[in-house]
């Protein structure tokens, strides 16, 4: 018998083509993402962009890119400055979130969020706090249940390792018997360079062929940009071959503003609102953009609207903001959710 071809031995071929049969199998299972764009005005009395942003709730990451920038406007850095604080609580008794004095303290008067930390919501009992004082249960990943502050949560009790954000927190005296650390939002700002930018027409949302870029390719260009990837398709970059899509201009410089933590619904209202109000004044940008992931292991995305993970995890939003005040707003998620609102 030949060498190599004893019984119980791997056959190279056969292992190859299992391997191969494995990945395709794979690549069947990658899971559908959801991705809706409209568009509207800031001033249109139906414009639902302030809803939008106050119903989702949990927010990770903010950003902001401003074309033909190079120095942040007063008005704006001191916004981001004001991103913070949020706060971690560690083991605490989830009857604490349903107690009269938190209640009365924190919840009555508006704009309290909580989550837990260090959990995935496919895998562990995972809990959040609503501003309209509900608490959303994820008690694995086939169970959902919203319950609210008359009662204790029926099939849940225990510590968690909670993060907090509230508008005028007291957070450090009312959980002073508990061990709490204040944080601050990590603020990267940064100028990018002779950067090529998708040519956009805020009528156009699906884009005009030589004339405009649709609102998905600006979506992907911004997934590109926000990543520090090379926008060039050098042959040789193993990392990324991705390019602007075209038509497109190189802009000698824009302004790109990233904010990491627990980020209130409302310091993005007063973002957005800002950046309205950006081109007031004349500027060179034809438009600016702002960018809200929420945590992935959050068990909700907008409003009560359930959440799931699985192999993804996203719930997004994006707002272009266009100088005669329309809007594209693109709100997207992932395999384990419905339609976004």
């Amino acid at each position: 018998m030949p060498a190599g071809k004893g019984r119980g031995e791997p056959n190279p071929g056969r292992t190859c083509v299992g391997k191969t049969m494995a990945m395709l199998c794979r690549l069947r299972e990658v899971p559908r993402h959801l991705l809706v764009c409209e568009k509207s005005n800031f001033g249109h009395e139906k414009s639902r962009h302030r809803h939008l942003v106050e119903t989702h709730y949990h927010n990770y990451r903010v950003s902001f890119l401003i074309p033909e920038c190079g120095i942040l406007a007063k008005e704006l850095k001191d916004l981001v400055m004001d991103s913070g604080p949020y706060y971690f609580v560690k083991d605490l008794p989830l009857h604490e979130l349903i107690a009269h004095e938190f209640i009365n303290t924190f919840v009555k008067k508006g704009a309290c969020y909580a989550l837990t930390y260090n959990t995935n919501i496919d895998e562990d009992n995972t809990v959040a706090l609503l501003p309209n004082g509900k608490l959303i249960l994820s008690l694995d990943k086939d169970t959902y249940e919203e319950t609210g502050l008359q009662g204790r949560p029926s099939q849940y009790s225990g510590r968690k390792t909670m993060k907090f954000s509230a508008e005028g927190s007291t957070m450090m005296s009312y959980f002073s018997n508990y061990r709490i650390q204040e944080r601050q939002p990590k603020i990267a700002l940064s100028t990018v360079t002779d950067l090529p930018c998708p040519v956009l027409r805020s009528g156009e949302l699906r884009g005009e062929p030589e004339a405009a870029c649709s609102a998905q390719e600006l979506f992907e260009w911004l997934g590109a940009v926000f990543s520090n990837a090379e926008l060039n398709n050098e042959p040789d970059n193993f990392i990324s071959t991705y390019c602007c899509p075209q038509p497109s201009t190189v802009v000698a410089r824009a302004y790109l503003c990233t904010i990491t933590g627990f980020i209130l619904p409302e310091k993005i209202r007063l973002l957005l609102e800002q950046l309205c109000r950006y081109f007031d004044e004349p500027k060179l940008a034809p438009w600016v953009t702002l960018s809200v992931q929420g945590f992935a292991d959050s068990p909700v995305s907008w409003r009560e609207n359930e959440h799931g993970f699985r192999k993804g995890g996203e719930h997004l939003y994006n707002f272009v903001v266009f100088s005669n005040r329309d809007y594209w707003l693109q709100l997207a998620v992932g395999a384990n959710d419905d339609c976004p609102p």
